[in-house]
Order: structure tokens, then C-alpha cells, then sequence
């Protein structure tokens, strides 16, 4: 089968290699990397991309739930395997089969995993302030009962950073809150002879904005795969981070419009004069935002940058071409990448979308090839 028939991802190994030697060279010693790799690693490819990182010498990952740790395994992926969420007692005899370490998110759950007398390996997860998951940093008392339990395994003691992204004088104040809070449990813990424990804080903007910090492994998810969450975001770590990921799609049909012809669903676009319009491959079960629609999203075509016209379909979607000579069927068309001496970004999507790169990369569907390029 063509891989590049329809629409397609392109991934970069050797941009990904670059952006986990950049990290590497900033973490400081006895720091190890721990790639977040939920969600398809960011629509990147869960399998593939965990791949690439072994032979990077890559050997601690963290997923968010069982099942994506479960592909991992079953794939011949080498290592310690983090579930972040919460796994079901009822299946918590997979994260002894598989070699996985569990979150443990508050008290009560660590005492259910007890209950299970599997002896599986675990992090505690403490809440600093996102009150999210974990048992509260206050429960000093409880968080030592569960260093105390007969069966379970417990390896680690990590937090999550909410605000690390912002520059704001408000939230670093509170990051920097978070991060004493989480020092303090450390210092207690070790006080307490807990001193082969593994200990973390830190995701992309944790190493970003705060690259002081000392512990033994860096939680890097968005910013491993070369684009930051917000164009906008500034951060105090200048790193030559190169993306890893590009999106393409076909042009399927060129058809010429006459004046006051309309396109699409709901007869949103009609042709203010005779225009030329493209049909491409690609729809909103790939991922495409329908808020792209009508004007609102650009594409690259021969170099240059058209837009989204009419509504966004299911499986195709429609660009105004007019001022593109020579488009015809089969045509590349580029959502993120590089066309010519143009460019969009993730960054740039998220943008015209009020969003998130997060979001935007980790909702590319199944359905889209992953093509890796080494």
C-alpha cells in the first residue's frame, strides 16, 4: 500500500534525537529523562516513537493509562513503564504481568493496592496544588503508612507542576510553592531513611522555566517533540528544540466555481467571482478542527498559503486555490511542515484555534499514516 495516498504524518527521528540531546545536556547529573509518551506520544505514534527513544537509550517512559502501556509491551518496549493515572483494582493484576509501575494517587487507593498482595511497584503522587490526583502534601502521616505497606513496591515520590508554563510573577510564586511543598516531603522522607527513592517534579515547562532543579527524572512531553504548547509561551531555557511531526494530506479534485456558486455543507462559501477551489483528503475524523472552517485555518499548497474554505467534512475539506498556478490532483497539501520557503506551525494552528499544541497533535487520528524518516 502507498503510505502517502491519502493524508499522512511525517516524523522526523532525527529532529527527535536532537531535541532529547538538548535535554540531556541541560538536566543536571543523575537526572534522567522520562519521556511523556500518552496519548499516541502526542499523535506522534505510542509504538514507534517509544522505539526510536530505546535505541536513544531511552529506558523510563510515562503513559497515562493501562492500556497504552500494555501496546508498549507487547511491542518489545524495554523499561520502566509509569502509569500516571488511575488503573482499576480489577486489572491491576496487568500491571504485575507487564513490569508496569503504577501511580499511587491518593491514601485510600495505595491501601486497596496493598489489599491486592501483588507487590507491585509504585510512585506515590503527592498533591502540591493542583488537586488533581495525589495524597495531599500536609498528610505527611499517611504518605509514610504507605512507605510502610507489606505489598507494595514503592519506587518513587512525584508531583505536577500547573503553572510552569507562565513567566507571570503570580504563578511562579505559586510554582515556586508547589516546589517547596514537594522539597519538604522529600527532606522528611529522606529524614526517615527513604533514601533510595526516585523523585520528580518536572515536565517540559518544569526543565524550561526552572532548570536548577535537582531530582532524578524529567517527565518531557510536548516540548521533547520540538513545539511548545502556545506560541506565545516564553521560556528561560534556550534550547534548539526542532520539530518532529509535519501533516499532509492530497488533492483529490480542481474544480472552477462561476460567481455566486456555493461549496459544501450548509452553503456556508459561495464564490463572490469565478474562482478556482480544491478538494483534500482530509477531514475532521483525522484531527482537522471544524473551527478551521471558512477562512478560519490556512494550508500550504506549491509554496504557498491558501485557506480553508466552506465547511470542514468528515473525511474531506475544501481551499480556495485561485492564486496557485498548476494545482491538480495529488497535489501536497501541508497543515504543519514546511512548503517551499513557507511554514506553519503546531503552534500556529493552536493559535488560530484558541488552543493548545497539546491538543491540536494529540487528537491526529489513527486513521492517519505515520511515516517515520530517518
Amino acid at each position: 500500500m502507498y503510505d502517502k495516498g491519502r493524508a499522512w504524518i511525517e516524523l522526523d527521528i532525527n529532529n527527535l534525537n536532537n531535541n532529547v540531546n538538548e535535554f540531556k545536556r541541560v538536566l543536571p547529573k543523575g537526572c534522567e529523562l522520562m519521556p511523556a509518551i500518552k496519548a499516541n506520544a502526542y499523535g506522534h505514534g505510542l509504538v514507534e516513537t517509544a522505539e526510536a527513544l530505546n535505541k536513544m537509550e531511552i529506558y523510563h517512559f510515562c503513559v497515562a493509562e493501562i492500556s497504552e502501556g500494555i501496546r508498549l509491551r507487547k511491542a518489545g518496549v524495554k523499561g520502566e513503564i509509569l502509569i500516571l493515572g488511575y488503573t482499576h483494582l480489577s486489572n491491576i493484576n496487568l500491571v504485575k504481568k507487564y513490569d508496569f509501575t503504577q501511580t499511587v494517587i491518593d491514601y485510600r487507593y495505595a491501601s486497596s493496592l496493598d489489599e491486592c498482595k501483588l507487590n507491585i511497584k509504585v510512585h506515590i503522587k503527592i498533591d502540591t496544588g493542583m488537586h488533581r490526583l495525589g495524597e495531599h502534601f500536609e498528610n505527611i502521616t499517611n504518605i509514610i503508612r504507605i512507605l510502610s505497606f507489606k505489598n507494595i513496591d514503592v519506587k518513587g515520590v512525584f508531583s505536577h507542576l500547573c503553572v510552569s508554563d507562565s513567566i507571570d510573577k503570580k504563578d511562579i510564586e505559586f510554582t515556586k510553592l508547589q516546589i517547596n511543598h514537594f522539597n519538604n516531603i522529600v527532606k522528611v522522607l529522606k529524614e526517615n531513611g527513604y533514601t533510595n527513592l526516585k523523585f520528580h517534579i518536572q515536565g517540559s515547562y518544569g526543565v524550561l522555566n526552572y532548570p536548577d532543579l535537582k531530582y532524578d527524572y524529567a517527565r518531557v512531553g510536548i516540548a521533547l517533540y520540538g513545539v511548545l504548547s502556545k506560541k506565545s509561551d516564553k521560556i528561560k531555557l534556550d534550547l534548539d528544540l526542532k520539530p518532529v511531526l509535519s501533516l499532509k494530506a492530497r488533492v483529490e479534485v480542481v474544480r472552477e466555481l462561476m460567481k455566486n456558486e456555493t461549496v459544501g455543507y450548509g452553503l456556508d462559501f459561495k464564490a463572490e467571482k469565478k474562482c478556482k477551489i480544491a478538494v483534500v483528503s482530509i477531514g475532521y475524523a483525522d484531527g482537522i478542527s471544524r473551527k478551521l472552517s471558512n477562512n478560519n485555518g490556512f494550508v500550504l499548497i506549491n509554496g504557498i498559503k491558501v485557506p480553508i474554505i466552506a465547511r470542514i467534512c468528515m473525511d474531506q475539506l475544501f481551499i480556495d486555490v485561485s492564486k496557485v498556478d498548476d494545482v491538480k490532483r495529488d497535489d501536497e497539501v501541508v497543515f504543519i511542515g514546511q512548503s517551499g520557503n513557507e511554514e506553519i506551525s503546531a503552534e500556529d494552528m493552536a493559535n488560530n484555534l484558541d488552543t493548545i499544541t497539546n491538543e491540536i497533535l494529540s487528537r491526529l487520528g489513527e486513521r492517519l499514516k505515520r511515516i517515520y524518516k530517518v
